[in-house]
């Protein structure tokens, strides 16, 4: 895997770096808006107060994963493939969550004014099986529908394709993540629901290696503080943010607002991990994996570096 990098590098983010750091890359899988914690941190400084300088690569979960073992990246931050591997007995885990809810919105045809007056109506997904489709049954069974009896769901595709099915009316409503709720609205769509402000399911953090958390404590714990400070800088300063994001997804203004206005509530200010969350996604993974025996937290979880990240922020007990 040594010419890894050559190959999947698509995106370096900020490597003007200051002397004396120690280099580290972070691997992340998408684009969006709930992996900006540490490349704001590094844009605003805070692993550099930290000491560290990052490179951040983009890779999906099944490279990013095996580079983390090997030890070719130094952490990955999406948490979901992150709990699937730990069970499956990969030496990997979360050891910190700064998107601890979905960032997904429910948006439908202006005809439908709330979530139960979808019964029985077909709802757009990307694919089966997928975040989206566990995010979408959450919903509805928070508003009291049975999703396997009362909601027809649909492989659509990827959202401009769901968003022209919706116009023609095959389907009534998806989900996804911004920019969803700002394009779904310039259709002349409606929002009828926004996932993080119902449940928890942990969607980026940190992930680190057992190997790293064992010889390395001490960088874990900087990391995670600057995720922590980040997050911190996102949830208080919305103009430096927006640039921030503009800068780091390629999106102008309008998209980079809308953006933050759907998710900015989204990042917690303190690191931690919610139990009903991560249970929620341990089951989940349990499912696809087809494992019968229960699952601890401590299998997929190492938090001790994390409660001290936050006794040195002043952070009380979580």
């Amino acid at each position: 895997m040594g010419n890894i990098f050559v190959v999947l590098l698509t995106i370096v983010f900020l490597q003007n770096s200051a002397q004396a750091e120690d280099r580290i890359r972070i691997g992340f899988s998408e684009l969006i808006a709930s992996y900006s914690s540490l490349p704001l941190g590094q844009k605003r400084g805070f692993l550099q107060e930290e000491g560290l300088q990052a490179e951040f690569i983009r890779m999906g979960a099944p490279v990013g994963l095996a580079t983390l073992v090997t030890g070719e990246i130094d952490y990955y931050t999406s948490i979901g493939p992150g709990v699937a591997a730990a069970i499956r007995g990969v030496p990997v885990k979360i050891v910190a969550c700064f998107v601890p809810g979905p960032t997904a919105t429910l948006i439908a045809r202006p005809e439908f004014k709330s979530v139960q007056e979808l019964r029985g109506k077909t709802i757009g997904l990307n694919v089966f099986g997928g975040n989206l489709e566990i995010i979408a049954r959450n919903i509805f069974k928070h508003f009291g529908l049975d999703p396997d009896k009362e909601i027809k769901f649909l492989a659509g595709g990827p959202l401009e394709a769901r968003l022209a099915a919706m116009k023609q009316g095959l389907i009534v409503a998806t989900l996804g993540g911004p920019p969803t709720d700002f394009l779904g609205k310039k259709m002349g769509f409606v929002v009828l629901a926004r996932a993080h402000e119902l449940f928890s399911f942990p969607v980026t953090g940190v992930l680190s290696s057992v190997k790293k958390i064992k010889e390395r404590p001490d960088e874990v714990k900087r990391v995670i503080k600057a995720g922590i400070k980040a997050n911190r800088y996102i949830r208080q300063n919305r103009d430096g943010t927006i640039q921030a994001m503009m800068e780091w997804m390629k999106i102008d203004k309008e998209m980079a607002t809308a953006t933050y206005d759907s998710v900015g509530k989204a990042f917690n200010e303190d690191g931690s991990l919610p139990e009903d969350g991560l249970r929620l996604l341990i089951e989940e993974a349990r499912k696809a994996a087809k494992v019968s025996r229960e699952i601890a937290s401590s299998e997929v979880t190492d938090l001790a570096i994390l409660r001290e990240a936050q006794r040195e922020l002043g952070i009380q007990g979580r």
